[in-house]
């Protein structure tokens, strides 16, 4: 008789799952999976590493948590989301694989997400490009006073920062104005003709929130504090996020 290709040989202790159960609702039942592929379907990081949601989320039911824990395809998902607007069952894949990097050792994590992360810490203004308030100021002035005179139609369009009582408190992706300033005007120009009323921070501008993907909790809570502190500061209504 051929021998299987998979062993089963006794239960084991799944630390991971019990996590999950703790921080989902309802316990986390992972065995709701209907198996249907709906998530593996539109993932943009599905067959890399040998890895989908769905096979991501069986080995998780099933308890294997060396596999979970140590797999370099939790790294290749963009935390989209798609995979759990498609499940008609609503499992969170995306809540398993932050947690699932959260397991790493923070020093063997990507390289790239950690130095974008510890250089938003660095001053109040959350760019992962290391921009300080005062940089961001001086382009976005520079940008507005060149666009008003090149193009007259817009001469009375604003980029406020610091507004105080404005409706919307808007953030920036950092690269644009550090390498791409042009790229922050198609935007501005919208919000003009559509008269809204908004601005930015001089903290808490950065829109990238690498943190987040890096999964340190206790960073990318202290990046969200103070873009929510700025925006409650200026007396904003709505946090507009571009990213």
């Amino acid at each position: 008789m051929a021998e299987p290709a998979i062993k089963l040989s006794g239960k084991k202790k799944s630390t991971f799952i019990d996590k999950v159960k703790e921080i989902l609702p309802e316990g986390g039942n992972l065995n709701l999976c209907l198996t249907c592929g709906a998530c593996s379907s539109g993932c943009p990081a599905t067959g890399l590493e040998g890895m989908d949601p769905r096979k991501f989320l069986r080995m998780a039911a099933l308890g294997m948590d060396e596999e979970i824990m140590s797999t370099k395809w939790v790294w290749m998902c963009t935390m989209c989301n798609r995979c759990m607007y498609v499940c008609p069952m609503k499992i969170n894949i995306p809540q398993l694989v932050y947690n699932a990097r959260g397991t790493w050792p923070r020093e063997e994590r990507p390289k790239g997400i950690i130095g974008s992360c510890d250089m938003a810490l660095k001053n109040d203004s959350c760019s992962a490009m290391g921009a300080t308030g005062e940089d961001f100021q001086f382009v976005v002035e520079d940008v507005l006073e060149e666009y008003q005179e090149a193009q007259p139609e817009f001469k009375d369009m604003q980029a406020p920062i610091d507004k105080q009582g404005a409706e919307f408190f808007l953030n920036q992706n950092s690269r644009e104005p550090v390498t791409e300033p042009d790229e922050m005007l198609p935007l501005w120009k919208i919000l003009h003709l559509a008269g809204v009323d908004w601005t930015y921070g001089s903290k808490g501008w950065g829109g990238e929130n690498y943190c987040m993907f890096l999964s340190d909790d206790d960073a990318w809570k202290h990046i969200v504090q103070t873009q929510t502190d700025q925006t409650h500061k200026l007396g904003c209504k709505t946090y507009l996020n571009t990213e």
